[in-house]
């Protein structure tokens, strides 16, 4: 069994586009058009890490609820540095400013629908 993809709606799809491709590196690889919503798959250049962004045509406009289930996504930085600069640049702020944990460099930020981001950079 191999995993595929997590799925979270979107609120502003602009905004998380921005936020998953700029920010954190992601590519677009698919876009497939449903009845009520069209759902956007992003994926690092290796191709193991895939995001489902899906947008409904009648998005909330609240967005959603985040729930108490989830914990956070996690990804893996090569340079906490650079990622931070690229963070500063695009107007984002840390949740968590970043931390050493167990010999990694650890931060933690939301994206534009609330959901926590966990950036790990291998020290």
């Amino acid at each position: 069994m191999k995993f595929l993809h997590a799925m979270i709606r979107v609120k502003n799809l602009e905004e998380s586009m921005r936020f998953y491709k700029e920010l954190i590196g992601l590519k677009q690889l698919n876009e497939l058009r449903l009845d009520d919503c069209t759902l956007y798959f992003l994926g690092s250049k290796e191709g193991e890490t895939q995001v489902e962004l899906t947008y409904n045509d009648e998005t909330p406009e609240v967005g959603y609820n985040q729930g108490r289930a989830f914990g956070h996504f996690a990804f893996e930085a090569d340079s906490m540095g650079e990622f931070t600069e690229r963070l500063n640049s695009l107007g984002y702020k840390y949740l968590y400013e970043p931390f050493e944990l167990a010999g990694l460099k650890v931060a933690f930020l939301n994206d534009p629908d609330g959901n926590e981001i966990e950036i790990i950079e291998k020290v």
